[in-house]
């Protein structure tokens, strides 16, 4: 059977478990072709050599998607000591060799120094802009270049097995922490050197492994059931949000861009100043600030 009609008007989540050897955009390629969807995007950058949880937005849930890039992440991934590689995964070619092999307690005992807010250099294959240009592009190409540290948050870190010459960790992390680079550093602090040969994410905000499906079962899914019974609601990222409740007349001003007093919302008490989601019975209508008692809509949602 073909593929569904082109410009379906979808809207919602689809959390798939991306396969090894493909890259992000393929997978939003592959899911847009497969559902006919009139927009569609993914929120948060997988590498080609990892796999897992990677949410692809429908419609009007492009509009949603900084929240769960901004979102915290888990990642299991698997480091080998004694050779670290270009571009610190297994797609680098090698280039430094070392005979140390840590102990299992001396990994337990750097990792501390590993969690918090810590200072982090990107690979140096990396999506990061230099003067303009992809980093990974310029290292392809041969040229020099150096990236500054960035601050980045990691809540835990757990060992989950250890054989010598690799270490199976499980770290929770905040936005723009590369794994790869964390990998590196730990080996580094340990006195050898390393890379990742397995990087598996297993959660992104609201979405485990527990809501993620193939692109197979995606392929089944849209020939055999409506898209409704299976596409995840819009508000499943935004569910840490404060709702308020609109009248269909307030609804139908929000949608307008049009401001409204936060006294006229049908609240048990005035709402403070902040953001607040909003919604007519079980459709989102706007995000919006409210400050000195007006609603202001920031993102207005089209379902």
């Amino acid at each position: 059977m073909g593929r569904r009609r082109k410009g379906n008007k979808i809207d919602g989540w689809l959390v798939i478990d991306k396969p090894l050897n493909m890259g992000s955009t393929q997978v939003v390629g592959k899911c847009r072709w497969l559902t006919g969807a009139q927009k569609c995007g993914h929120g948060g950058t997988l590498d080609p050599l990892a796999t897992g949880i990677l949410p692809i937005a429908f419609g009007e849930a492009t509009k949603v998607i900084p929240f769960i890039q901004d979102a915290q992440k888990i990642y299991e991934f698997t480091i080998k000591f004694g050779t670290s590689r270009s571009t610190d995964d297994l797609e680098g070619e090698i280039t430094a060799s070392h005979s140390r092999r840590p102990t299992e307690t001396e990994l337990l005992a750097i990792l501390p120094s590993f969690t918090g807010k810590i200072p982090q250099i990107p690979p140096a294959y990396s999506a990061i802009k230099v003067d303009g240009k992809r980093a990974y592009a310029l290292a392809r190409a041969g040229e020099e270049f150096t990236l500054k540290p960035r601050e980045v948050e990691v809540f835990s870190l757990k060992v989950l097995g250890f054989s010598g010459d690799d270490a199976q960790l499980e770290v929770l992390c905040g936005k723009g922490t590369y794994v790869r680079s964390l990998a590196r550093d730990i080996a580094l602090k340990l006195g050898t050197v390393g890379h990742v040969t397995a990087l598996r994410r297993t959660k992104v905000g609201a979405f485990d492994l527990s809501n993620a499906i193939s692109l197979e079962k995606c392929e089944e899914l849209v020939h055999s059931a409506p898209h409704e019974s299976w596409i995840l609601n819009i508000s499943t990222v935004l569910d840490d949000i404060l709702a308020l409740a609109v009248t269909k007349e307030q609804a139908a001003d929000l949608k307008m861009g049009r401001r409204i007093p936060a006294s006229s919302l049908e609240s048990a008490d005035l709402p403070s100043d902040g953001f607040y989601r909003l919604m007519y019975g079980e459709v989102l209508i706007a995000l919006a600030n409210i400050e000195e008692g007006i609603v202001k809509p920031s993102r207005v949602f089209n379902l």
